[in-house]
């Protein structure tokens, strides 16, 4: 027994260095490292953004030691950029960093394309660590470094700067401070045709008007940005969200309705959040127009729990009891702050009246203005006078079919035709092809075809290796979606 514990103390203690953590993680960084110097020198942004998704799939396994060791790859040791990135790494061993240092040789041409993935790389990092102070600075130093190059295979690693050098600032809660080095990014991105760029930080600046709500300042903007076809899927489906945020505001309810499910629609399927996002301001918008979700909307895997506030909303919506959704709206207030639906749901109190008009003209062929007054349960001082006002504000808009009888101060409801007859069923089946067009028109712009394919015959060699990226990129595709989002 002696001999055994004594054995277990001359054991070496576990080490950070690289050697003792994952040396696979550094190979595959130092793979990358090629990739990208490969994609620089050929000009071929192709190779830059499959670096990216494979960076992106080795996030979680990303250690101090195994970044220090590629920093002193990548980077001459004891240079301004070495020194920096250096900095906001924890330190380590000395021992184990001299063997480090040692034994692997440092580049000898930097490319910029590979200073700036390893900004990227440790900007990364920190802000998985939630070293927010760390990520500001070293995202400041990137955005920097970034305005001097103007080389289009930068342009890819460029659009993944601008988005986390805007989410260490959003985490830290100091957003405002770098809306107009944004809208400089911006304008430098345009002036050199950097369409990513420029989408990503359009999607950037309107994410930081919203979120002071400056919903006039984003319209502006928007309207007024150059408009190009979309390159990226997740910056467009976040353009689409933000865009119905703004016309919801604006009270332009069907162009609201039409980009948000459009940008549930095509978001990823790992992107859970956002599209949990989008189907709560979807269903505010649908309640506003009138309609009533579906109940299959509130029952999506992964959804219940965070729609469930939205599902009581739209069933006392759906009932127009007007008790049931001033219930509603208390119990689940803190709910629909974080989400910035408040003020909206406050504009729902008159489509839940209106809708229990509606099942009262239906059931009674005529009733009181007293009794319309106590079945929608109006708490004013004087019921009887608000509920003529509503019924004939009903009248006048159509919502429904009765007339106002002021000498006996009754409502009485015509009675329902067939439906058939009227323009209803050609308008519902006339919107329904428009969908159906407008999608198709969608996937024939979507489709690619490969440069040359009637000229050139692709060599074996050349089809191996296509059909090993697309392997890797489909191996990839599902956490670099989960990252976006």
């Amino acid at each position: 027994m002696t001999q055994d514990v004594e054995m277990k103390e001359q054991q070496p203690a576990p080490s950070n260095s690289l050697s003792s953590t994952d040396p696979s993680v550094f190979e595959h960084l130092k793979d990358i490292a090629s990739l990208v110097e490969a994609g620089a020198y050929a000009r071929e942004v192709r190779r830059i953004v499959r670096a990216v998704r494979l960076t992106i799939a080795l996030r979680r396994k990303l250690k101090t030691s195994a970044l220090t060791a590629f920093l002193n790859y990548s980077l001459t040791p004891g240079s301004d950029v070495h020194a920096r990135l250096s900095a906001y790494l924890p330190k380590e061993d000395e021992l184990d960093m001299e063997v480090d240092i040692a034994s692997q040789a440092p580049a000898k041409h930097l490319v910029p394309e590979l200073e700036i993935y390893c900004y990227l790389l440790v900007l990364i990092y920190l802000i998985d660590q939630g070293k927010y102070s760390e990520a500001k600075a070293c995202s400041s130093a990137s955005i920097a470094r970034l305005k001097t190059l103007n080389r289009r295979t930068v342009d890819v690693l460029a659009s993944r700067l601008y988005y986390y050098y805007s989410l260490s600032y959003e985490r830290t809660g100091d957003l405002a401070e770098i809306r107009g080095n944004l809208l400089a990014l911006h304008r430098i991105a345009t002036l050199r045709h950097d369409e990513l760029g420029q989408e990503t930080l359009l999607n950037l600046l309107l994410r930081n008007y919203l979120h002071y709500n400056l919903y006039d300042q984003a319209e502006k903007l928007r309207s007024k940005a150059p408009r190009f076809e979309a390159h990226s899927n997740q910056q467009f489906c976040r353009y689409l969200f933000y865009l119905g945020k703004i016309r919801t505001i604006q009270l332009e309810y069907t162009d609201a309705k039409e980009s948000l499910l459009q940008a549930a629609r095509k978001a990823p399927v790992a992107a859970l959040g956002f599209r949990v996002q989008c189907n709560k301001w979807a269903v505010i918008v649908r309640l506003l127009l009138g309609e009533i979700p579906e109940r299959t909307l509130f029952m999506q895997k992964g959804m219940e729990k965070a729609l469930r506030p939205y599902f009581e909303l739209t069933n006392a919506v759906r009932i127009g009891d007007l008790e049931l959704f001033k219930t509603v709206a208390e119990k689940f207030s803190s709910t629909f702050s974080k989400d910035g639906t408040n003020n909206l749901i406050v504009r729902l109190r008159h489509n839940v009246i209106r809708t229990g008009l509606r099942n009262i003209s239906i059931s009674y062929s005529r009733i009181s203005l007293a009794d319309v007054a106590k079945k929608l349960r109006l708490d004013s001082k004087n019921p009887v006078a608000d509920a003529e006002s509503i019924v004939a504000k009903a009248i006048r808009d159509g919502a429904i079919d009765a007339i106002l009888d002021h000498g006996n101060g009754c409502m009485v409801s015509k009675e329902t035709g067939d439906i058939y007859s009227t323009n209803e069923p050609q308008i519902a089946f006339n919107s329904r092809i428009a969908f159906c067009l407008n999608m198709h028109n969608e996937a024939v712009r979507a489709l690619r075809f490969p440069p040359n394919n009637h000229k050139e015959k692709e060599s074996a060699e050349k089809r191996r290796e296509r059909q090993q990226q697309e392997q890797e990129l489909a191996k990839h595709i599902v956490e670099d979606d989960d990252d976006e989002f």
